[in-house]
């Protein structure tokens, strides 16, 4: 999308402004169909941090998650990405990872949405 949609714009600046990780989102990007809940940027980067911390191999690149990065965007303007949590890619009947995932997607590239997450079986 080369103009990002203001209505998902909205919903990424709210879930910051109210540092709150409930608002389940479906979003399509390049083809691939990715499902969870939208959580803050720095609630994200502090859950990454974590579990880099806990690998031995990868506990070094957990300081640059724990940073504040480029946080040089002012309160009122919006996300330029969607941080999502306990997120999954759905692939037929099965969303993977199974336990849910930390995904970091551009909102530029997001072709569609709808609020809600979907629930997938195998059954």
């Amino acid at each position: 999308m080369s103009i990002p949609d203001d209505l998902l714009l909205d919903l990424a600046t709210k879930v910051e402004s109210e540092q709150t990780n409930q608002m389940s989102l479906t979003v399509v990007v390049h083809g691939a169909v990715i499902t969870g809940r939208l959580a803050p940027e720095s609630v994200w980067r502090q859950r990454v941090a974590e579990v880099l911390r806990d690998s031995d191999q990868l506990a070094p690149f957990a300081e640059i998650f724990s940073s504040p990065g480029r946080g040089d965007r002012q309160p009122a303007e919006a996300p330029s990405h969607l941080h999502f949590h306990v997120a999954r890619i759905l692939q037929g009947t099965l969303g993977i990872p199974e336990t849910g995932g930390m995904y970091r997607i551009a909102v530029k590239d997001v072709s569609a949405w709808t609020v809600g997450d979907f629930s997938y079986s195998d059954k």
